[in-house]
């Protein structure tokens, strides 16, 4: 029998949100890059020429290196998107870090999405 394989889903990460309609999110433009592109629940970097939403790069020097939300639903190319960017929980274990990140690279993501309001469990 195959075995199957079920990503995870639009806003899986999140725990809760601010009352109020959709008061946690912000449309943006994500540049996702080509397939698979990005998935529900990766921290994200705000592109300092353009505005654009990438995924988190701590080494970048683009404006990526500050996280600025997590991705709501997922991404290929350059779309508009649902980012989480403020007031909420999140399931830390749902969450997509930035590749090979350790406890303390983790530690210092959630760092920072706390200075954003958005509380990591």
């Amino acid at each position: 029998m195959a075995t199957l394989y079920e990503k995870r889903g639009t806003a899986n990460f999140l725990v809760s949100e601010a009352n109020g309609m959709y008061r946690s999110r912000d449309e943006v433009t994500v540049a996702a890059g080509s397939a698979p592109g990005l998935l529900a629940g990766t921290i994200l970097g705000k592109l300092t020429s353009g505005g654009n939403y990438v995924a988190y790069d701590p080494g970048a020097s683009s404006g990526a290196q500050t996280i600025a939300g997590i991705l709501f639903e997922a991404a290929v190319g350059t779309v508009k998107r649902t980012v989480v960017t403020r007031d909420c929980e999140v399931n830390g274990a749902h969450l997509i870090y930035q590749a090979g990140a350790n406890d303390a690279a983790k530690a210092t993501a959630n760092a920072a999405l706390k200075a954003l309001g958005i509380i990591v469990r």
